[in-house]
């Protein structure tokens, strides 16, 4: 049967693999798409019937969910190196903020907030768009446009909830004016298709940062962290999850008191805990390939130590992916915004991050096992998935196929039909 154009877009959300980015609101319009917190808890598109075909196409296109996709081919000059997993780059760097403020509220060593800063202060661009804690979801984060360093810092550290930057990104472009875009990696994957749709993405965007994302965890996840903290998630008023140290506490308050919580109460001992949408599960770029810079977390297999919290002041890894990306980071060094330790290469970025490594082999066969079940697969560009399996045993490949198949058949992948 024939879906109609309502039911297109829908499905990107009842097959679990919308991202929540609010793209598609700004591309289809408020009145035919409206980027809402549906019955699941998290943020998704409430479709009008009146929607035509012409629409889902165009959003289909644009979708992160359903089109992640690397760096475009005019943007990787020739003296890129290319490494099969952390894609396209042309510096890799241990650093962190120069300001020890900046670096001390930063989700780890205040990187990107010391990059937004600097390219306020030099006039580089005019405003930065990014996300900051949502003023009526404790846990959700919501837009944010910054003019001002001070703007900048009520934006840092990380949200690992329900987040949708690109929410009305039609009218942050009819502003006309530079702006740097600091979003996950599936936001900027999202941004990179609108491009194609919208010309003056790429005349005003002039810088593409993000975070090495490890994915967020579901609204009902956040619930029940907060009861293991004695806490109901009505009397929740603020929920900081990281950041005044590294990663510093998660802070829960409500109108009675604060509870801190260590980050592996949060997220657990190891990434066997981690609870994530399954989206975030297939997801093919955790590591930001669309962006001119991603920072990572520089945790030796990937988790912090408890014992190391009060003494750790936190310390990036800077993966420079283009020539604007590159000449930033030095002109920010050579400012004194950021310092920098040493270079680095592919091979510590696997150490940093080893997790990125186990999900980019993972995701082609994970796709697979989709198409297996009949269900809407993604379709990547410019992330060599494909190739990245190639080099694993088929027997590893095969139990990633079919353990998504499984997922499927259990009603793991699931969402309900978004509705407010």
């Amino acid at each position: 049967m024939k879906l109609t154009a309502k039911q297109r877009v829908e499905q990107i959300v009842e097959h679990g693999l919308c991202t929540g980015c609010g793209l598609c609101q700004a591309a289809a319009g408020a009145h035919l798409i409206q980027v809402k917190k549906g019955s699941s808890g998290y943020l998704v598109p409430i479709v009008s019937d009146a929607i035509d075909h012409a629409t889902a196409d165009l959003v289909d296109r644009v979708c992160p969910g359903v089109h992640p996709v690397g760096l475009p081919d005019n943007l990787i000059a020739t003296d890129t190196k290319l490494d099969n997993v952390w894609g396209p780059w042309q510096r890799m760097v241990h650093t962190w903020a120069g300001d020890d403020h900046q670096r001390h509220v930063g989700a780890t060593a205040g990187v990107l907030t010391a990059l937004a800063c600097y390219l306020l202060t030099t006039k580089q661009v005019d405003f930065i768009l990014h996300a900051k804690a949502h003023a009526t979801e404790p846990s959700f984060g919501e837009m944010h446009i910054s003019t001002t360093t001070e703007q900048v810092l009520q934006g840092s550290g990380s949200r690992y909830g329900p987040t949708a930057p690109l929410i009305a990104i039609d009218k942050v472009l009819d502003r006309n004016q530079k702006f740097a875009f600091i979003g996950k990696p599936c936001d900027l994957a999202g941004l990179r298709n609108y491009a194609q749709e919208d010309k003056r993405v790429n005349d005003l965007v002039r810088f593409w940062l993000t975070p090495v994302c490890g994915g967020y965890m579901p609204p009902d996840s956040i619930k029940a962290f907060y009861r293991r903290m004695g806490v109901e998630p009505d009397q929740v008023t603020d929920l900081r999850y990281r950041g005044h140290g590294c990663p510093g506490p998660t802070r829960i308050t409500t109108a009675a008191k604060v509870v801190d919580a260590h980050y592996l109460d949060f997220w657990g001992e190891d990434e066997s805990m981690w609870d994530m949408p399954f989206r975030c599960k297939v997801c093919p770029d955790g590591i930001g390939e669309a962006s001119d810079i991603a920072v990572a977390d520089t945790w030796i297999l990937g988790s912090p130590k408890r014992e190391d919290t009060d003494t750790d002041l936190g310390t990036n890894a800077a993966i420079a992916r283009t020539t604007a990306g590159a000449q930033l980071l030095a002109e920010a060094a050579a400012a004194g915004a950021l310092v920098f330790d040493r270079d680095i290469t592919p091979d510590h970025m696997s150490t940093y991050q080893p997790h990125q490594l186990t999900k980019k082999y993972a995701a082609w066969p994970r796709y697979q096992g989709l198409q297996d079940a009949g269900r809407l697969t993604p379709q990547t560009e410019r992330l060599r998935i494909k190739q990245l399996a190639a080099e694993m045993p088929d027997a590893v490949n095969a139990q990633q196929r079919q353990g998504t198949l499984d997922r499927v058949k259990a009603g793991k992948t699931d969402q309900p039909t978004p509705t407010e």
